[in-house]
């Protein structure tokens, strides 16, 4: 396992939306292992796979939980608001308000091709909404509603 560079938000692949995962072989459990180990090396909650440099619809998370991985995630309800800090291993140092889903029921698949859902609520919720926005090539400087310090 191996610690990947995490793109910035000047890397225009952060912009770009993934494709599909429909291989789940050797090489998806290695680039899945590998973004934990980046995740965890940075004191992440989340990470997306374009985060190191990979346009695939991939997302590892923990936000204290245990080790969530979602391949092809699709979120299929969502309840309740919260507002909080959020910030981004693509973008160090800057931290934002913003209002999410407080609860939020996804659809993936895990790493190897098993279909599950999961409900995450708070902080769960949040890092959802979050990396699986990156795989649509998006920030969530775009949600912010105010710059924290």
């Amino acid at each position: 396992m191996a610690i990947r560079e995490v793109r910035t938000k000047e890397d225009e692949i952060l912009y770009k939306s993934c494709k599909e995962v429909i291989k789940f072989d050797e090489k998806l459990h290695i680039l899945l292992d590998d973004m934990y180990d980046t995740m965890s090396s940075h004191d992440g909650v989340g990470l997306a796979a374009p985060q190191v440099g990979i346009l695939k619809r991939a997302v590892v998370i923990d936000v204290g939980e245990g080790k969530l991985e979602l391949i092809n995630p699709e979120i299929i309800e969502q309840s309740g608001e919260q507002t909080g800090n959020e910030g981004c291993l693509s973008v160090p140092g800057i931290w934002g308000e913003v209002t999410r889903p407080n609860v939020v029921t996804v659809k993936a698949q895990d790493r190897n091709g098993k279909w599950f859902k999961i409900t995450g609520e708070g902080l769960l919720a949040r890092a959802i909404c979050h990396e699986t926005e990156h795989l649509d090539g998006k920030l969530f400087l775009d949600r912010v509603t105010k710059f924290v310090e």
